[in-house]
């Protein structure tokens, strides 16, 4: 990579900031007491601080980056660990064999009652606060309420909720428990709910009478029904009253009466193995039933530590923010944030309701440190000409994350124009299946225009060609080639661990694929292609369509876009463009030519589309992400109904539109 392709550098974090971060503290402990080389000659100045230097040790000498992780940050074990790493293979690594901990015990220890621990507003209820006295009593006094319901080790609780306070307590009540959590949000469909809650046989269901988004009610009350009929191991449900107070439904138990039974109980923690399961995530389920991923209470509560520390840099005044619902593992990235000193903000609710201030506004009424969100939103507010800092107090934001598809380097400038240079923006990359990032912000490195900061410490991330030999400054598949603690422990229901192998570990066997494709530059720094399952190759060149994407998207004319290549019978291939257009642009005049001339431009000529069409919207999974292979597969020929799951879509309307165009 030649010097003039370094894309600008939007932010450099000051000495200040590097000396006062959480990761130069953990990095001079790991210096002092296990002679980690992490900094120049002469001892541990945070100006010589060396990134490169501490991630590589911590992908080469896992045992002991682990094990520092464990001893920094006082993990306390009702029995000794054997030690580190039982088995270093992948899969099935095992991790601090003969360790007995509990997930939920580490969010509640030494916090003092009359702090703040949450603050939450939705749709319906304003701006609030739970203390952590609050907190406490009420997960207390909801785990007594489930163990009388004979919820103990090993249950499946399923929650049917929304993102609010009484939903962290939930969960935290069935982790102190041993029990296992489950979530899916109340946008969900009633299939799609079923297909994730029946494979693991629930228990007990935490369920919600409804919810309101966008300024319209949506009753959820048929749905707990079908949920109840569909699910037959379930012995009792929970009724929250939401949307409408002092609702029941008769043959469940009102959630005020859970709290009630349990009512002035302590607060207990039941000791299980380090991979016992803490809770079950699932895959987008776009085709056929969504994986079920089991991760375990010591896994996820060391990468928590580490991440929400040392990458995100979560301190004692932080008020941290991340836009999600109960059913995208950012959800449970939120609630670990409890782990830290740091507070956490819940909303509930479009985050474009009354229009595309509303986060904006939250942020600046719950004086929001750390602003999480999706790159679609910021490109939207960049689309829509929001401006975050007008007549709002925002100087409390100090950082803007960014996760769930690429961000574009016009994202990036535009959050530089609109907060200046002292905000640090971090844009992630990880998924479901770790629970966490692969590739994500670190508080000491630069940000480059369009590019993620960093490996993150504990991932052996590389890029590979098909051969399996490293990539630098190219285009390869994102594989991780050492086994790290939050990785699935299995999928439910997958005795022979068949799919799991299959998902992540058939094309390269003993490493993990994850199934996107990256570049390593040779400063470290990563940029994320799109899936590659998705990719689009022409005369051996590959793109990914987050790089069309960007191109197309930089036109004002274009709101959303979706492409895919489409073979052909006779062995070639089209490349076929969908657009979202702004009211009032049509690709009747010289739009066409102009979105041609960009990809030329940006990408290449090869990917120039054969054809340009509009659509009303781009269709998405609940997570938000692009069917891309599903629209691709339709245009080959295929039944609708077939190649995606209706309920496991946001807006499954927008997927119907493709069964007309195939034949046009």
């Amino acid at each position: 990579m030649t010097e003039s392709s370094v894309p600008r550098v939007l932010w450099q974090p000051d000495e200040e900031r590097i000396a006062s971060s959480n990761i130069v503290a953990f990095a001079r402990w790991a210096a002092e007491n296990k002679g980690v080389r992490a900094f120049g000659e002469g001892g541990t100045d945070p100006r010589s601080f060396d990134y490169d230097s501490l991630w590589r040790w911590s992908v080469t000498d896992i045992d002991g980056f682990w094990e520092s992780v464990w001893e920094y940050y006082g993990v306390r074990s009702h029995t000794p660990y054997q030690r580190v790493l039982g088995a270093r293979t992948m899969p099935g690594a095992e991790w601090f064999p003969g360790a007995a901990l509990n997930y939920a015990e580490h969010v509640f220890e030494g916090r003092d009652d009359d702090r703040v621990a949450i603050r939450h507003a939705t749709e319906l209820r304003p701006l609030g606060e739970w203390t952590w006295g609050e907190l406490r009593r009420r997960t207390a006094a909801i785990a007594a309420g489930l163990r009388e319901l004979g919820v103990g080790p090993g249950d499946r609780v399923v929650a049917y909720l929304p993102n609010l306070p009484e939903t962290v307590a939930a969960f935290y009540a069935t982790a102190s428990l041993g029990a296992v959590w489950s979530s899916c949000s109340p946008d969900f469909g009633v299939r799609s709910v079923i297909d994730r809650f029946a494979q693991i046989e629930p228990t007990v269901l935490l369920a919600v009478d409804g919810y309101r988004y966008g300024g319209k009610d949506f009753d959820r009350l048929p749905v707990v029904e079908e949920l109840r009929a569909a699910l037959p191991t379930v012995q009792h449900t929970v009724l929250l009253d939401y949307l409408r107070p002092g609702r029941t439904l008769e043959g469940t138990l009102p959630w005020e009466r859970l709290e009630d039974s349990g009512a002035g109980a302590d607060l207990e923690f039941t000791p299980v193995p380090f991979d016992h399961p803490l809770w079950v995530l699932y895959s987008s389920g776009t085709t056929g039933l969504p994986k079920a991923i089991v991760q375990g209470h010591g896994g996820i509560l060391l990468e928590q530590l580490k991440n929400l520390h040392l990458h995100l840099d979560a301190r004692e005044h932080d008020r941290v923010f991340w836009f999600t619902t109960t059913g995208w593992m950012m959800w449970n990235f939120l609630v670990s944030v409890l782990l830290t000193r740091a507070s956490i903000v819940l909303y509930d609710g479009s985050p474009a309701a009354p229009d595309m201030n509303a986060l904006w506004d939250l942020a600046a009424d719950a004086g929001i440190t750390v602003f999480g969100t999706s790159a679609g939103f910021l490109s939207s507010s960049m689309k829509e000409g929001v401006h975050p800092r007008r007549g709002r107090d925002l100087s409390a934001l100090k950082a803007i994350g960014s996760t769930g598809s690429p961000l574009s380097p016009e994202a990036f400038a535009w959050v530089y124009e609109e907060f200046g240079s002292d905000l640090w923006l971090f844009s992630t990359s990880g998924g479901t299946d770790v629970c966490s990032c692969l590739v994500g912000g670190t508080p000491t490195l630069p940000v480059h225009e369009g590019e993620i900061q960093s490996r993150a410490l504990g991932m052996a991330v590389a890029s590979w060609d098909p051969d399996g030999k490293e990539l630098v400054n190219e285009v390869g598949e994102l594989v991780v080639t050492e086994p790290a603690p939050s990785m699935p422990l299995f999928l439910w229901g997958d005795d022979s661990g068949e799919r799991l192998r299959d998902s992540y570990f058939s094309v390269y066997p003993g490493v993990w694929r994850h199934g996107d494709w990256i570049t390593i530059t040779d400063r470290g720094t990563a940029v994320i292609h799109g899936r590659s399952d998705s990719t689009i190759n022409r005369g051996g060149v590959r793109m990914g369509t987050s790089e069309i994407y960007r191109a197309v998207l930089a036109l004002d004319e274009v709101v959303d876009a979706l492409v895919v290549d489409v073979p052909q019978a006779d062995g070639s291939s089209r490349i076929e463009l969908f657009t979202v257009l702004r009211e009032g642009a049509d690709l009747e005049g010289d739009l066409p030519q102009r979105i041609a001339r960009r990809i030329r431009s940006d990408c290449s000529p090869r990917h120039v589309p054969d054809r340009v069409r509009a659509i009303a919207a781009v269709p998405r999974t609940l997570s938000g992400k692009v069917l891309e292979v599903p629209v691709k597969r339709i245009l080959m020929g295929e039944d609708p109904e077939r190649v995606a799951s209706r309920d496991s879509l946001a807006n499954p309307e927008a997927l119907d539109a493709f069964s007309a165009l195939k034949d046009a």
